[in-house]
């Protein structure tokens, strides 16, 4: 899979969505669907609410295809950051619902660390680091991808990668500390034109 969608064809999908062609939510959501499912379980960790989070990302896109801008990223970088904050409104709403449910109880007292305003930071930051290593998984170049496929979910040693992918064993070492530098960064940058999220930011 290519880096990115080519810029034609994000301009013309925002033109197709403008219109009102359902085959172009369908196509778009053949997509992108499983990088936005996979990314907002992985940030809320709760299959029905990243369900949920996939439905409000589409709903979103098909009703405000203008919204997104070629000149700032491809259509796949936006879906991401569509994703990410409203994945980000999820839980800081979940958090508003547990204080408001734990005012109510007699003891008033918290166990629960999250709830805090320092946990649940901690907890958003998490996701995003989370969030910003499937980004890049999904966005390196295929042959990086297929070696840390190989070696980290496949179990693989770089022995059997190479062999695996048909190349020497110093390509496929390369592969996997280039695959690896570039996941490194999952934790010093933000998602590709992503400002920092804001309470109650619409998507």
């Amino acid at each position: 899979m290519a880096k990115n969608a080519p810029p034609r064809w994000d301009r013309k999908m925002q033109q197709r969505l403008a219109r009102g062609e359902a085959a172009a939510l369908g196509e778009l959501y053949d997509r992108f669907a499983s990088l936005v499912h996979s990314q907002a379980h992985r940030m809320l960790d709760d299959e029905t609410a990243a369900d949920l989070v996939t439905r409000e990302v589409f709903g979103y896109v098909w009703e405000n295809p203008d919204a997104y801008d070629p000149k700032e990223g491809s259509m796949r970088s936006w879906v991401a950051r569509l994703t990410h904050r409203q994945s980000v409104r999820r839980l800081r709403e979940e958090s508003g619902l547990r204080e408001e449910s734990g005012l109510r109880e007699e003891s008033g007292l918290r166990d629960d660390p999250d709830e805090d305003g320092s946990g649940l930071e901690e907890r958003v930051h998490r996701a995003t680091v989370a969030a910003r290593a499937d980004y890049i998984v999904a966005s390196m170049p295929a042959p990086l991808r297929a070696a840390l496929e190989l070696a980290y979910i496949q179990r693989r040693d770089y022995r059997q990668t190479a062999a695996d992918l048909g190349v020497t064993e110093d390509e496929a070492r390369r592969r996997l500390r280039l695959g690896l530098q570039l996941l490194s960064t999952a934790h010093t940058r933000p998602l590709e034109g992503m400002s920092p999220p804001g309470y109650g930011r619409p998507l």
